[in-house]
């Protein structure tokens, strides 16, 4: 077999990176290693900035319809060739390929909103502030941005970054995660198809040495990033010293909580979706279930029977539900966890993922089987701590309240879902949930692509969030300007509309701070 090489996309070009170490790709299916990934020197990572800085002001001043143009031309391109892309995502992310169908689809329609930036991105104007005095709002761009991308979202979280950041006029550098970078190999060679300007995008793969000269150079503007919560933190940290915007989505804990009225059949479908979609490897994962205590052993009992069903294996098998997680270490965590849970928190495990059934031929793949503890308390780790597998963890409550204190006391803050027939409950839930995504009777709070995405406390470090005009938001930046105006001389007379433009004399008592 033939190993993929990943390479640099820098100023328009695919560069080999040469001397330098690289990182085995494994196809998480099957535990086959399929391709390897340079982890590029801190001078190519400066290469690629350059080429962005160098092609910004030539980007910049393109007229927005032109710049817009381009990316039709992308949304067109990705959807001619979203089994492609697709299937890029599904090889070395191990994402279910009908999952990754989903999420290249859902970033065509991310690309389709970020082609409205023409009516987005329009400033304001208020007139009269004072004699022929107007004042004006005009958002522009900054120049240089750099991203980081986390391995689960390789699709999503580059519609995210890309389209609104080189839409409204900047230019950027993006590194893919080491473990899933093939899906942007497919979408360099795109931009290329559509004759995107070189440098506009660059694509830079690496570890952290190639993240750490963005921090002190002057031509980068800004930094985005997905991804844990500790590296959020020093990433944000960096950013400060450095004086660059930042937008850093982190790590969470999601709730699930099912009121004594739920509807059993809305509840169990949307819990399948929220903990085992992308094995539980998503930030709007459904991590903790939380059931009112009237309907507590019905509801444990119709979730056991429904897991049980889930169907675990290959992520091309179309008969498969669930597809691997990302890695051997990444199983070998949720394991770990898995027995934490049981010999340290003291929780009920009542269905256990390390009992597999996997089929010979996919016996090295990183499989992780649905699993459930009850009887959990807010206190224990598998409760507390970010787990990022298909591990639930059930609590039993008495009133809404107590589940909303929960929710307020932990760390993180980026959704969580309630399942009631009741109009009270959910207003009130969607009200005082301290999250950033609230859901009511859907097991993923994730807003579309119009509105923004991001979440509270340690989910969320930064200024803006994702998408929606957040995302123009954090990409621009506002200039004020005060314009005073009058008619040429000659016209005033003739009219006879002459202002006199009044000199405030020396003795004044209030003299205006402003134009007036």
């Amino acid at each position: 077999m033939n190993l993929i090489k990943i390479r640099n996309f820098i100023n328009g070009e695919w560069v080999a990176e040469s001397k330098v170490d690289h990182a085995p790709l494994f196809n998480p299916s099957t535990g086959q290693q399929i391709g390897e990934v340079p982890l590029s020197k801190p001078e190519t990572s400066q290469s690629a900035v350059a080429a962005a800085y160098a092609a910004y002001d030539g980007w910049r001043s393109l007229p927005i319809g032109k710049r817009v143009a381009y990316l039709f031309d992308l949304r067109q391109a990705m959807a001619g060739q979203r089994e492609d892309l697709a299937q890029a995502i599904a090889v070395d992310q191990g994402k279910h390929i009908s999952e990754a169908r989903g999420e290249v689809q859902r970033v065509i329609e991310i690309i389709e909103t970020a082609c409205g930036i023409p009516t987005l991105l329009q400033g304001e104007t208020l007139e009269n502030i004072a004699g022929n005095i107007v004042g004006r709002v005009v958002r522009q761009p900054l120049g240089v941005f750099c991203g980081v991308a986390p391995f689960n979202f390789p699709a999503l979280v580059f519609g995210w970054f890309i389209p609104f950041a080189i839409g409204v006029g900047n230019t950027f550098v993006f590194k893919p995660s080491t473990q899933s970078p093939f899906f942007m190999q497919k979408v360099g060679d795109i931009f290329n198809a559509i004759g995107l300007p070189p440098g506009v995008v660059n694509i830079i793969h690496g570890n952290r040495t190639v993240v750490q000269p963005w921090y002190d150079d002057p031509r980068v503007s800004g930094i985005c990033l997905v991804g844990s919560t500790p590296t959020a933190r020093k990433m944000a940290e960096a950013c400060g010293r450095g004086g660059k915007r930042s937008m850093l989505l982190g790590g969470a804990k999601n709730y699930l909580v099912v009121m004594d009225d739920a509807q059993e059949d809305v509840f169990i479908e949307n819990f399948i979706h929220s903990c085992y979609g992308s094995a539980g490897q998503r930030c709007l994962a459904g991590s903790v279930v939380a059931i009112h205590e009237k309907v507590y052993d019905h509801m444990i009992d119709a979730m056991l029977r429904a897991s049980k069903q889930v169907v675990y294996g290959s992520a091309m098998d179309p008969k498969v539900y669930m597809g691997p997680v990302i890695s051997s270490q990444a199983r070998d965590r949720i394991f770990e966890y898995i027995r934490i849970g049981l010999d340290e928190d003291g929780a009920n495990l009542v269905l256990d993922g390390r009992k597999l059934e996997i089929p010979d031929e996919i016996r090295d793949g990183y499989y992780v089987a649905p699993t459930i503890f009850k009887d959990c308390t807010p206190k224990m780790r598998i409760v507390q701590e970010e787990v990022f597998g298909p591990v639930v963890s059930v609590i039993k409550f008495s009133g809404l309240k107590d589940i909303l204190d929960q929710i307020r006391s932990q760390k993180f803050g980026n959704g969580a879902c309630i399942f009631t027939q009741s109009l009270y409950f959910a207003e009130k839930f969607i009200n005082q949930a301290n999250v950033g995504m609230v859901g009511v009777n859907v097991g993923v709070p994730a807003p579309h692509p119009y509105l923004p995405f991001g979440g509270i406390k340690d989910s969320h470090l930064g200024t803006d969030k994702v998408q929606g005009k957040d995302g123009i938001d954090f990409f621009t930046q506002n200039k004020i300007a005060t314009v005073r105006f009058a008619p040429p001389a000659e016209e005033a007379k003739d009219s006879h509309k002459a202002e006199k433009v009044k000199k405030a004399p020396c003795g004044s008592e209030v003299r205006s701070c402003v134009a007036s």
